[in-house]
């Protein structure tokens, strides 16, 4: 079976397919020549999935499946949340992010946070939604230089390293992507059954 991932981020198109393994053929916006860019408005984790995988439906009509993914900082009020990726401005900048969150939960003992990810598949003219989480903390500094985006800083429940630290398998074990992807695949073998 083959879905379209609506989404341009080469990092978790990689992450996504060794998820997925061979049980389906997931191909990225890229690998089907769509550049355009999806205006992500929402105000929920679950509104930008929806957005972005309507999108791609509607013009392509092909099943297709769209995530967004939060990191929530207790201590900030859930923050950043839906604004995760442009956390310090539309530059989109990791380290950037990663700066300004380190210096708002300065003197913060609080350091409880989880990922969170929301994808939303159509499929079979059907829209559903599933969610992953993955809780841990942040770390007083950026330490190591695998995976993207606020992994440096993210220590997950259970380890004392950050997912930047972390290999790739062991990092997809327990990411929060994966976790809602499992979900998705379930879903996918019990409707093809």
């Amino acid at each position: 079976m083959e879905l379209i991932f609506a989404s341009h981020n080469v990092h978790k198109s990689k992450e996504i397919n060794q998820i997925i393994g061979a049980d389906f053929i997931v191909k990225s916006l890229a690998e089907i020549s769509w550049y355009d860019e999806i205006d992500e408005f929402g105000v929920t984790l679950e509104e930008n999935a929806q957005i972005k995988a309507r999108e791609i439906y509607t013009k392509l009509l092909l099943d297709c499946f769209a995530e967004d993914t939060g990191l929530e900082v207790e201590a900030l009020g859930n923050k950043p949340g839906v604004h995760t990726a442009r956390y310090a401005g539309d530059s989109k900048d990791a380290n950037e992010n990663m700066n300004l969150l380190l210096e708002n939960l300065q003197n913060t003992e609080n350091r409880k946070a989880r990922f969170r990810t929301v994808i939303c598949l159509i499929c079979k003219e059907q829209e559903i939604l599933f969610e992953g989480i993955l809780n841990g903390k942040i770390g007083l500094q950026k330490n190591g230089n695998n995976g993207f985006g606020y992994d440096p800083i993210f220590i997950p429940e259970g380890f004392d390293i950050s997912l930047a630290e972390m290999d790739e398998k062991t990092k997809n074990t327990i990411s929060h992507r994966k976790k809602a992807i499992q979900k998705m695949q379930v879903w996918l073998k019990q409707s093809q059954a």
